[in-house]
């Protein structure tokens, strides 16, 4: 295998801003996202694991600003704005229900970010083995916000499940039992 393909510095800088963007775009509509379920979910079993996703999601939108700032990579507002009118044009979809909200919402919503924690740890990855020749990244911390999604992902996979046997029925099967986690 040649150099390129196998490792080595950085290349691509002006690749990486558009998916350090992409990435802090998403974040943003992530921590919307869930803070319109915390306020859906107030005083059940669900509010106090989705307030700790949510400081999560800040803490992790903050470690990824620091590092483009380190790479020297500017913050493109303009994805921030467009995610943050996205999430709240999501709020007016077609879900069976003109008026009220739908049950099939909390699944939606559930099922969506359960599959976005997974994208960004994706990413984490991916600054995490940059880290490893630049270290301008802190691989340390991408390692940590790896296991971090992972205990996210674990914990949604669950409530994906119960919301989902609440809307349509069945039982929600255990995450260790499921082939779909």
């Amino acid at each position: 295998m040649s150099e390129s393909s196998t490792g080595g510095a950085l290349r691509h800088p002006e690749l990486l801003g558009v998916y350090c963007n992409d990435h802090l775009a998403a974040a943003t509509g992530g921590i919307e996202l869930v803070t319109r379920m915390i306020g859906r979910w107030r005083g059940t079993p669900y509010e106090q694991p989705l307030e700790q996703l949510l400081d999560e999601l800040r803490e992790e939108r903050a470690g990824l600003r620091s590092t483009m700032s380190s790479l020297g990579v500017p913050v493109r507002q303009y994805k921030q704005l467009a995610t943050w009118v996205g999430e709240k044009l999501t709020r007016a979809k077609l879900n069976g229900r003109l008026v009220s909200r739908s049950p099939l919402s909390d699944l939606i919503e559930f099922e969506f970010i359960a599959t976005a924690v997974l994208a960004k740890r994706a990413g984490f990855e991916t600054l995490r083995a940059l880290g490893e020749v630049d270290t301008r990244v802190d691989a340390a911390l991408f390692e940590r916000l790896i296991d971090q999604a992972d205990d996210q992902h674990t914990w949604l996979a669950e409530a994906r499940r119960e919301v989902a046997a609440d809307v349509f029925g069945g039982r929600p099967q255990a995450a260790s039992d499921a082939a779909d986690t």
